[in-house]
């Protein structure tokens, strides 16, 4: 409990960042295929309090994994509503392994040119809080943005009936988020994340400095 509170001085902001620049993105998607919705409800914003969900925040601080306050799009707007969705629902995972990949660069640099800890520190957390951000994301459970793609890439004749059971979604994540059933899967997969981004940052690093 004693390095969990000490950690959080760099746990909280890199959630908040993960969050803001995760919510904007899916506002920002949305808002380019012409959708107002998410302007007009003040989505496109770097304020926090407009992103983050109390529930999905927690999730993130205390397992590293969460969501945020969904954000309301109208696909009625898009040219092609169905591919729209997908574009606005991965969004949201891309932007956090992009965020993700130019920190793991100032990480490689911080590393060379010994960088103060804390700031080594708070890099390392921005680097883990996104990668495990956009990885349960893609969780095909509703609210994720994974069942968002599941959506929009079914046939009509299985939409319907998907909605129906899309309402249940929230209890069996915390079901099992509570019960620990993610744990290893999620833990692998951001690994194996963390260990791309690494090669592809040491390779950006290098290419630009020698």
């Amino acid at each position: 409990m004693l390095e969990f509170s000490k950690d959080l001085i760099y746990i909280v902001p890199a959630a908040l960042i993960a969050i803001i620049f995760h919510e904007m993105a899916h506002g920002l998607v949305s808002h380019w295929q012409g959708d107002p919705t998410p302007k007009q409800e003040g989505r496109l914003s770097l304020n926090p309090a407009r992103h983050l969900d109390p529930v999905g925040t927690l999730c993130l601080i205390f397992f590293g994994f969460g969501w945020a306050k969904p954000v309301h799009v109208n696909p009625q707007y898009y040219r092609n509503p169905r591919l729209g969705m997908v574009f606005v629902a991965l969004a949201g995972p891309l932007m956090n392994f992009i965020v993700a990949l130019i920190t793991f660069v100032f990480l490689v640099l911080g590393t060379m040119y010994n960088f103060a800890f804390w700031i080594q520190s708070l890099l390392w957390f921005i680097i883990v809080i996104n990668i495990g951000l956009g990885v349960f994301n893609l969780l095909p459970i509703p609210p994720l943005d994974g069942s968002k793609l599941i959506g929009a890439l079914i046939p009509d004749k299985y939409y319907y009936t998907y909605l129906r059971y899309e309402k249940y979604g929230m209890i069996l994540l915390v079901v099992l988020l509570a019960t620990g059933v993610f744990d290893l899967f999620l833990a692998d997969t951001v690994e194996g994340f963390m260990n791309i981004f690494r090669d592809i940052a040491n390779w950006l690093v290098g290419l630009f400095l020698h």
